[in-house]
């Protein structure tokens, strides 16, 4: 692919090279890692069909065949979607196939980049987000903290019965120490799952669902978490 750089971008001919060759590229990748996956699982592309059809989607055996000798014209979000739950791999890995091709282009126009940045742009994990982002970055800081939250519990529930077993004053003084951290760890947890959910009802947006045992804990009245320090979430 030739390009020629002017002052003020590419010119527009190559642009539309570009673009093309762009788009070729992200469908041989897609072709390519089909192909290579359903290889892996020794099925021939009759078996991938019959799969796609089990799952409500089919996918004619020849449409699978065009598609990976690249003579299919386009690539449907549904298609991709479908062959990854036939193949058992998550679609990204069939767009962005980490560890099986270098480097891709995430868009036209740009320079290649390694599979993997590519792929946490894809799925929102770059570190460049911006405001439109924030609801996002909420629900997995929830995710994150309930999850802390949960292990904080089971820490401190183990903690507290080597406590009341320990064969000894040391032992026992172990453990209420393990407990005590472990406590304190879930109050923590507890306080920025508060704010989170603050933070999600203030845009409007329904905080993710809590277990009963969690929601009273965290959304009981009277409580009025901080919202002033978002970038801490």
């Amino acid at each position: 692919m030739t390009q020629h750089r002017r002052d003020h971008g590419y010119e527009k001919a190559d642009d539309e090279d570009d673009v093309l060759e762009w788009v070729d590229q992200v469908m041989a990748t897609v072709a390519d890692e089909v192909r290579r996956r359903r290889k892996e699982l020794g099925w021939s592309a009759q078996d991938l069909a019959d799969k796609c059809e089990e799952l409500g989607h089919p996918i004619p055996r020849n449409v699978i065949a065009n598609m990976e000798s690249g003579r299919r014209s386009n690539l449907p979000l549904v298609d991709v979607m479908v062959l990854a739950k036939a193949l058992n791999t998550p679609p990204i890995c069939l767009i962005y196939p980490v560890g099986y091709v270098d480097g891709v282009q995430r868009l036209p126009l740009q320079h290649p980049t390694s599979t993997l940045n590519a792929l946490h742009w894809f799925t929102g994990e770059d570190t460049e987000l911006g405001a439109d982002d924030d609801m996002l970055r909420y629900f997995r800081a929830h995710h994150a903290a309930e999850e802390q939250l949960q292990s904080a519990r089971r820490d401190e529930e183990y903690a507290r019965y080597h406590a009341e077993t320990a064969p000894n004053a040391d032992r026992k003084a172990e453990a209420l120490r393990a407990q005590a951290r472990a406590a304190e760890a879930a109050d923590d947890a507890e306080s920025r799952l508060r704010r989170i959910r603050a933070f999600i009802r203030e845009e409007g947006v329904t905080p993710p669902f809590l277990w009963p045992d969690l929601a009273a804990a965290i959304d009981s009245p009277g409580i009025d978490p901080d919202t002033t320090e978002e970038n801490d979430l």
